[in-house]
C-alpha cells in the first residue's frame, strides 16, 4: 500500500483535464490530495478476502460524529466555481422498468435502470480487522475506473488510517455479485477531511478500480454523470444499502427523494439535505440531480454523509472535489 499527498493547482487541472464531455473550470485555489495506491498483489489479496460469509459478516457503517468548537471561519471549503459537468454513460442491459414508488422514507428501488447497475456497495477492513459496509455510485470518468462514496467510508478522520481489503461490488441483491467484485487500485480525498478531525463538509472520496475479465468498471456497467460546483436547491434523489430491516438489512438498492434545503443545524455546515434517512450502510450511496426516472440516469451532485433528525445531508460537490476527481480520471 503506498499513500501520497500532492497539492493540485490550476496548471495541474488543466494537465490532466477531461475529453469524455467536461467543461475546462476556471483556475481555483490549489486542492491538497490524499492517495493510497494498492499493489496488484494487495488488490488479489482483497479480491479472495471477500467470501461469501464475510461479505454477510460485515457491519454497516455509519457516519461518525462530528468534530466539536468549529467555527465556519475554519471548517467551510471554499466551494464557488464555474459549473463542470460530465454526462452519464448507459451499458448494455440496463433496462428500466418506469416502475417505482415515490420515496419520502427509504423505499426499495423497483424502477431498474442505469441506476441500479451503477450504485453497488463498497466492503473494507480497518487495521484492527473489524469489516464494514458502505454504499458507492459509478461516476463517469476518463479512465472508465471511478467510483465516489463518503470520505469516512475510505479513511478514519480520528487516525488518518486509510482502510485496506477495498472493493465495490455494483448491483449487489441479496448477496449476489451480478458484474463480479472490482478491487481499487487507489483511494483519494481531500486531505482536509483528515486535518479537520473528520468534518463533514468534506466527507466525499473516490475509488479508482480495477478490471474484472479484462472490462473496466463503465464498460460493464455504465456510469451516472456528475456535476460539480451546480445549483443548490434542486429536487434530488439519494441511492443507498441501508441497513435496518426496513431497508432489506443492506441486501438491497433503496432510494429517497425531495427537495434539498441547507444544513442549519451545524455551525459552519455547507452541506445540503432532504427530508429522508438512510440508516447505516447507506454512507457513500448517491445524490443525484436532474435524475429520470425512465431511465435511472442522472447527475451525481454528492454522497449520503450525516443525518439528523429526519433529515440526511451530502457534501457539495465543488472546486476541492474536482480537484480529486480528476486526478481519480487520470489514475
Amino acid at each position: 500500500m503506498k499513500r501520497t499527498a500532492a497539492y493540485l493547482g490550476a496548471l495541474t487541472l488543466a494537465a490532466t483535464a477531461w475529453t469524455a464531455g467536461t467543461a475546462n473550470a476556471a483556475p481555483h485555489a490549489p486542492t491538497r490530495v490524499d492517495s493510497t495506491s494498492f499493489s496488484a498483489a494487495q488488490q488479489n489479496a482483497a479480491l479472495h478476502f471477500w467470501t461469501t460469509e464475510r461479505l454477510r459478516a460485515a457491519k454497516d457503517l455509519s457516519a461518525p460524529a462530528q468534530p466539536t468548537g468549529v467555527t465556519a471561519e475554519t471548517v467551510a471549503p471554499q466551494t464557488a466555481g464555474t459549473e463542470v459537468t460530465v454526462p452519464p454513460v448507459t451499458a448494455t442491459g440496463a433496462a428500466a422498468t418506469g416502475e417505482f414508488a415515490a420515496a419520502s422514507s427509504p423505499t426499495a428501488w423497483t424502477g431498474g435502470g442505469l441506476i441500479s447497475t451503477t450504485a453497488g456497495k463498497v466492503f473494507f477492513q480497518n487495521a484492527t480487522g473489524g469489516t464494514y459496509t458502505c454504499s458507492a455510485t459509478v461516476a463517469n470518468s476518463d479512465n472508465k475506473s471511478v467510483v465516489l462514496t463518503a470520505g469516512h467510508c475510505v479513511v478514519n478522520a480520528s487516525t488518518g488510517e486509510v482502510y485496506k481489503n477495498w472493493v465495490f461490488i455494483p448491483g449487489y441483491a441479496n448477496g449476489t455479485r451480478p458484474f463480479g467484485t472490482f478491487t481499487a487500485r487507489s483511494l483519494l480525498f481531500d486531505t482536509d477531511y483528515v486535518s479537520s478531525a473528520g468534518n463533514a463538509n468534506w466527507d466525499f472520496a473516490f475509488a479508482v478500480l480495477g478490471t474484472v475479465n479484462s472490462r473496466t468498471l463503465v464498460d460493464t456497467v455504465g456510469a451516472q454523470g456528475v456535476a460539480f460546483s451546480s445549483a443548490n436547491g434542486q429536487h434530488v434523489h439519494s441511492f443507498g444499502y441501508g441497513g435496518s430491516s426496513a431497508e432489506g438489512s443492506g441486501e438491497r438498492l433503496n432510494h429517497c427523494e425531495g427537495n434539498e434545503f441547507i444544513d442549519a443545524g451545524r455551525v459552519g455546515s455547507t452541506m445540503w439535505g432532504i427530508d429522508c434517512v438512510q440508516t447505516g450502510g447507506s454512507s457513500g450511496g448517491g445524490f443525484l440531480s436532474s435524475f429520470d426516472t425512465s431511465t435511472g440516469s442522472g447527475f451525481l451532485i454528492g454522497n449520503i454523509s450525516v443525518s439528523s433528525g429526519s433529515n440526511e445531508y451530502h457534501p457539495v460537490l465543488g472546486d476541492e472535489a474536482l480537484g480529486v476527481y480528476r486526478q481519480a480520471g487520470a489514475a
